[in-house]
């Protein structure tokens, strides 16, 4: 220990200083701690004694909710050693005494902005809480041209507030007005931000068709989100209520909730954030307001307005400062405009690890050219079985129950063997323009290239919502199908309401060969409104080289807000085996400012002609994040096929991102049930316990509906049984 030397002094250190220095971190964190648990109590004291200032019962609900936030703050400082130390009795009586002796001073003052549009109130609602006229106030024209600050004194508190220029109603044309003013209120606040912010609008002018988001979005994008979490909602005018639509005035309570849950609706929206609840508080301005034996202006529900508004500044300003004391963000800054939200590691990998077909016209699937070329030895029964005679309708209805089911076995027998012909001749043809080298493979061998092109078909209108326009069906949206590679096609809305607004959209879609093996396509859906513009698009170009390996490159864009996301991948197709096909890929996503880079690699193997097992694996990464997955799925096919497309599939995949797994589970099925129906079954279920059920069927016979019907009132049964149960529960629980 003698050779332990300052690097001041060069004198030797004890062992009780080298045992004080181990220490010091430890001692100063709990000095910390003591002196924040000191400023939380005097808070509480403080908040007492205005308490008792202003005349406030501690039963107020308000009251207890501050006071148990206070409780909370103190006990997140003081921690279990200092438990004890958090007691509420205690404050109380301190501030008793403080307030009955007057010493020492209190020391609170409040400083609030006040922002709203001209004519609301603002200047006349500060006259109101000083009780006296110290701001310029004009029933015709604006009175507040300039910010200024309004300072007064109430029950030995300072108040100051910050009256500002009002905001011109929504338009195009007040847009530069209105920021101008915000721009010139950041300025002015910057060196001195307000404990409260305080929007004003008339609760007389708020009805159904009221939208002011434009303005509210304005102040978001220049003061940032936070300025709304100390923003306290001021309705002035709060003694109106206004006529229902029977003529007799609606009540007050309903009409005060339905003008605030409209107002919330609309600063949610422009916050982003639906959870995000202002307080709200009513005041009254006119001097004919009805007034109680102190002569305080009371509200049509009996409530004394003043004393409410300065308890809820007063609770709104302690509970900044235990939020500063406890070092919490979200107090009033001005701050970054809203985050824009950026897709998730573990979204973006499923979606790359889905099967990507790359883009080659007249190009089947391996395993279906690999079965059929199995069966081209095979004699074809098509042209050996003896003609058959087609029936008509009421020829069919003579025949017995068993002679009908034999008769259209009959036929669908037929047809299969026809369309499995069909596809052997295609695959034949394939075969041999490969070999051939020919280059039109959309023409037959002894087409004329000098023949014509056809001419252009129209197809038929598409059915549009009901609409009020003329009969004239002249002006029209058309759709013209053309010898050209280019199919353009307008996009139905679902919920347009008139041609005007009907269509939502122009959809794209090309696939041609641009040289031989080097095949393109594109497909793209564009939408215009006047605010807004979308895009959605996939461009990809495949070069398939005769030794059997498939090279392509892609890009993808597609709109998000006001971002776009550009996706760039390539994959390489590997024909490894008879009954085996591999694929390894990668991609490059961009979204804002961030890049998502992906690695995948796919293995289809065939056993017989019947079953198929796909199996992938594959990450994405970004910055240090990493999420990795991959996927196994088994597939059985009905021994139509490829002619019936009958299959049952089952299918696991894992998710890992952040230390944590995912697992899933699928099931897919489509198949025939009973002749002329179709039936699709998809179900999924996750670790997570959330998945879902989808259940599509079509029919010919129309009696899917009363399968709907079914389906429906067994859910009914089902939902009431639900509720019959819960309430049962809570019964003999209470």
């Amino acid at each position: 220990m003698k050779n332990l030397m300052t690097q001041e002094t060069g004198s030797p250190q004890s062992l009780e200083q080298v045992a004080a220095d181990s220490y010091q971190p430890n001692h100063e964190v709990e000095v910390k701690k003591a002196d924040s648990l000191t400023k939380i109590e005097d808070l509480r004291i403080n908040f007492f004694r205005l308490l008792l200032r202003f005349g406030q019962s501690h039963d107020n609900l308000l009251v207890a909710k501050v006071l148990h936030r206070l409780h909370l703050a103190a006990a997140i400082r003081a921690g279990e050693s200092n438990l004890k130390r958090v007691k509420v009795d205690g404050a109380r009586t301190v501030a008793a005494e403080q307030e009955a002796s007057g010493t020492p001073e209190l020391n609170f003052s409040l400083r609030i902005l006040v922002l709203g549009k001209t004519g609301v109130g603002k200047s006349a609602t500060i006259n109101s809480v000083f009780d006296q006229p110290k701001a310029l106030t004009d029933a015709f024209r604006p009175a507040t041209e300039h910010i200024k600050e309004v300072v007064g004194s109430i029950n030995g508190v300072k108040v100051t507030f910050i009256d500002t220029p009002g905001f011109l109603p929504s338009s195009t044309s007040n847009l530069r007005r209105n920021r101008k003013i915000m721009l010139s209120v950041r300025r002015f606040i910057r060196k001195s931000p307000p404990d409260i912010v305080l929007f004003f609008e008339r609760l007389d002018l708020i009805n159904m068709g009221y939208c002011d988001f434009p303005l509210l979005k304005l102040m978001t994008e220049v003061f940032g989100n936070a300025i709304w979490f100390n923003t306290i909602l001021v309705m002035t005018h709060g003694s109106s209520t206004p006529e229902g639509p029977t003529g007799y005035p609606i009540s007050y309570e309903s009409h005060v909730s339905q003008c605030t849950g409209l107002m919330q609706h609309y600063i949610n929206q422009a916050v982003s954030d639906s959870k995000l609840e202002n307080p709200v508080v009513l005041v009254e301005n006119n001097p004919h307001c009805k007034k109680n034996l102190m002569g305080e202006s009371v509200l049509p529900n009996g409530q004394v307005w003043k004393s409410h508004f300065l308890l809820f500044c007063i609770c709104t300003k302690v509970l900044g400062d235990a939020n500063t004391l406890l070092e919490f963000e979200g107090g009033i800054e001005l701050g970054p405009l809203i985050t824009p939200r950026v897709p998730s590691l573990p979204h973006l990998l499923s979606s790359f690890l889905k099967h990507r077909s790359a883009p080659c016209p007249g190009e089947s699937e391996p395993d279906v050219d690999e079965i059929l070329l199995s069966d081209a030895d095979e004699e074809d029964d098509y042209d050996q079985l003896p003609p058959i005679r087609i029936m008509t309708k009421s020829q069919f209805e003579k025949l017995t129950k068993s002679q009908k089911k034999d008769y259209l076995d009959e036929l669908d027998y037929r047809e299969t063997l026809y369309l499995k012909k069909q596809l052997k001749e295609e695959s034949r043809r394939r075969r041999e323009r490969k070999l051939s080298g020919e280059e039109n493979f959309g023409e037959d061998s002894n087409s004329d290239p000098q023949q014509a092109s056809p001419e252009a078909v129209l197809l038929p209108d598409m059915a549009v919502p009901p609409s009020f326009d003329s009969d004239c069906t002249i002006h029209r949206y058309r759709c013209l199908v053309t010898s050209d590679q280019w199919l353009v096609r307008p996009v139905l809305d679902p919920h347009g309401w008139d041609h005007d607004v009907g269509f939502d959209g122009v959809n794209m879609e090309t696939a041609i060969e641009i040289r031989k093996n080097v095949y393109a396509s594109i497909t793209g859906q564009m939408s215009k409104d006047k605010q807004d513009f979308s895009i959605q698009s996939e461009c990809a170009a495949a070069y398939a080289d005769p030794r059997g390996r498939t090279y392509s490159v892609g890009l993808d864009v597609q709109s998000s807000g006001k971002g776009t996301i550009y996706t760039v991948h390539s994959n390489t197709k590997l024909k490894n085996l008879k009954q085996n096909v591999t694929e390894c890929g990668v991609s490059l996503t961009s979204f804002g400012n961030k890049y998502y880079v992906g690695t995948k690699l796919e293995d289809t193997m065939l056993v017989g002609k019947q079953l198929k097992f796909v199996v992938n694996a594959g990450q994405m990464r970004c910055s240090e994040q990493v999420a990795y997955g991959g996927s196994l799925e088994a597939t059985l096919r009905g021994g139509d096929y490829p002619v019936r497309d009958d299959r049952i599939s089952l299918s696991m995949s894992a998710l890992s991102f952040k230390k944590e797994m995912v697992l899933g589970g699928g099931f897919q099925s489509e198949f025939r049930p009973v002749r002329g129906m179709r039936m699709a079954v998809n179900a999924n279920l996750n670790s997570q316990n959330m998945g879902q059920v989808n259940i599509k069927i079509s029919s010919s016979e129309h009696i899917e509906i009363a399968l709907v019907s079914v389906f429906s009132i067994f859910k009914a049964i089902l939902d009431k049984k639900m509720t019959e149960n819960k309430s049962r529960e809570l019964l003999e629980m209470g």
